[in-house]
């Protein structure tokens, strides 16, 4: 995919990729910190620590094509669009 405001990938970053994909070329870098992370149920694959910490290991969602759609579809429920 070309980088644009729906995608964005940065192989020259130290943690390219921060998740095991099976195809790098798809990665999204854009939500590099994931923006559904303090929600308490934000749809994605995470555990939640012994400490409380959620932890979004084994989440791929902001980092897939479709992820884009997918947060914002999660933001505007929550506002209530």
């Amino acid at each position: 995919m070309k980088n644009s405001y729906r995608f964005f990938r940065n192989e020259e970053c130290e943690y390219f990729p921060c998740h095991k994909v099976k195809d790098p070329q798809k990665f999204n870098c854009l939500f590099c910190f994931c923006p559904l992370y303090f929600y308490e149920e934000c749809g994605g694959r995470y555990s939640v620590t012994g400490s409380g910490v959620k932890d979004c290991t084994l989440c791929t969602i902001p980092h897939m094509p479709e992820g884009y759609d997918y947060i914002l579809k999660k933001i505007r429920e929550r506002m209530g669009r």
